[in-house]
């Protein structure tokens, strides 16, 4: 794909936040090598991978988290568009794409391309993928991703047009992510409500099984389109206990470990048959709540709550210095961050006085949920004991991840450890998800938050195409979720894996996905 044809319209724009991706998850640890196989790599063989959680859907359209995606997306499903370990936008499904007008874009389809049960792909598995994202009966958490999709037009077999209702700054980004995988209209007509068990794209690796909370099972597709992949089969293995991922790795039994825990850092780094995959990541992991449930409807408690948090002592006590201190759910790295944001600073007595004004002078008692990753129950821990110094008596209740996404999903909780992890480099991604009031529960708005100020801010920044208005207006909003309070944010997310000395060519993008195509085993 020549560069212009992404530089293209209102696009600009998008593409300046992804060239700042690319330089910052350029350093030397970014990948675990060169992505250069030695001599003594060959093809073939099987890669295993240590993966925490396991994955709670495989249809593309359900799936609500990176974890969940990152089993499946650019392996088995692809879009229209892929990006690199760089953010930098390529050809996938689609071998160019135009701007046609304001609300028009235009794609030209790859030809010979067939999905894994047989099916050829053609521009209308691209218009029957998009009408049932946005069908009401399917109900897909990801339909407000396309909400400005007005229709899908199959121009011909291999062109297709997408016809916007209002201007979109990000399409190309969400078309590049996971909730762009285009799907087999075989599969949708005859087996749609498999799609969660039976994920069928036209990728790399064709799935083969997968045993809920134990293991999936990739294969090689050996009528992939593109490069095929070096290794002939990729089984992931769900190990919740982090030390024990990390010396499957040690010993050999598995070859990488992702979401490695900042405790076991020092460890991997000392190793002499293990090597430290690392890049700067998009996302930004917070401490939120329900603020549909007593007494976090009340902007007071929230706020007392965000001065009693001394956020630097958590960045090194609990993270070891791994990602840094966050003043908003956007990453610094993201167009739309507002460096201007003001902060909470620590203070125990302004948290009083508010606490106090709220009608609790002497603090209650609630309950804070979170997934079991070590590091997360760390946070929680400490917040604990941050919080006694204004009266707080806290609960930790420690889930597995699935349980917490349905409990946080429901609205069941008070307060909750969570993160979003941005897969786009556009901050609507961010803000629409966890912000917008119709983004609450399982879509990403766990807090349950709704300002119609912030609804209407959003909903313009989607449209605006002038990049310096874009930033303001997402400036503007990020003021206003700054005082209203239903998040307390902690850190931007560094993606830290561990793998095997034998391991080559293997990448993290600062989304987190694991990059496997170019993998080889010694």
């Amino acid at each position: 794909m020549k560069r212009n044809l992404i530089l293209g319209g209102f696009l600009a724009m998008s593409l300046v936040g992804m060239t700042v991706l690319a330089g910052c998850s350029s350093s030397p640890n970014s990948t675990a090598d060169n992505g250069k196989a030695s001599e003594a790599s060959k093809a073939g063989g099987t890669l295993t991978i240590a993966r925490k959680a396991d994955a709670n859907n495989l249809d593309p359209q359900f799936i609500t988290n990176i974890p969940s995606a990152n089993y499946i997306f650019g392996k088995v499903y692809e879009g229209l568009l892929m990006t690199d370990k760089n953010m930098e936008y390529k050809p996938a499904l689609a071998t160019e794409w135009k701007q046609v007008d304001d609300l028009t874009w235009e794609f030209k389809l790859r030809q010979g391309v067939t999905f894994h049960d047989g099916t050829p792909f053609t521009a209308e598995a691209v218009k029957k993928t998009m009408e049932r994202a946005l069908d009401p009966k399917v109900n897909s958490p990801r339909a407000s991703n396309f909400s400005m999709v007005k229709e899908v037009k199959a121009v011909d077999d291999y062109t297709v047009q997408f016809i916007l209702s209002y201007p979109y700054a990000p399409i190309l980004s969400i078309l590049a992510s996971n909730e762009g995988s285009i799907l087999s209209p075989k599969a949708i007509a005859e087996q749609a409500d498999k799609l969660s068990k039976n994920p069928i794209g036209t990728g790399p690796f064709k799935f083969q099984s997968w045993t809920p909370g134990q293991e999936m099972i990739l294969v090689k597709n050996d009528s992939y389109w593109g490069e095929i992949p070096k290794v002939d089969k990729v089984v992931y293995k769900v190990v919740p206990e982090d030390t024990t991922r990390v010396a499957m790795v040690e010993s050999g039994e598995v070859q990488i470990s992702d979401q490695l825990p900042v405790t076991e850092l020092d460890r991997v780094k000392n190793s002499t048959s293990m090597t430290l995959a690392r890049t700067e990541g998009l996302g930004v992991e917070y401490i939120g709540f329900n603020v549909k449930k007593k007494p976090f409807d009340d902007v007071r408690v929230r706020q007392a709550f965000s001065y009693a948090i001394e956020k630097d002592s958590i960045i090194k006590g609990v993270y070891n210095g791994v990602g840094s201190k966050a003043i908003s759910a956007l990453s610094p790295k993201m167009i739309g961050f507002n460096p201007k944001l003001g902060e909470y600073d620590y203070n125990i007595n302004k948290a009083k006085e508010l606490l106090a004004e709220a009608g609790f002078p002497n603090g209650f008692k609630t309950s804070i949920v979170t997934d079991d990753r070590k590091e997360r129950i760390n946070l929680a821990e400490v917040i604990q004991s941050q919080l006694k110094g204004i009266g707080i008596d806290l609960e930790i209740k420690v889930m597995e991840y699935g349980a917490y996404l349905d409990v946080t999903g429901k609205g069941e909780h008070s307060m909750f450890i969570g993160g979003w992890g941005n897969a786009t480099g556009d901050a609507d991604y961010n803000q629409y998800n966890v912000f917008h009031s119709s983004s609450h529960g399982s879509k990403g708005n766990l807090a349950f938050y709704t300002n119609p100020e912030v609804d209407k801010l959003i909903e313009e920044g989607r449209r605006e195409k002038d990049v310096e208005k874009r930033k303001a207006i997402y400036a503007k909003a990020q003021e206003i979720e700054m005082k209203d309070s239903p998040l307390i944010p902690i850190r931007t997310i560094d993606h830290v894996a561990a793998t095997a000395k034998n391991v080559k060519g293997f990448a993290l993008n600062p989304v987190g996905y694991l990059m496997l195509n170019d993998v080889t085993v010694k």
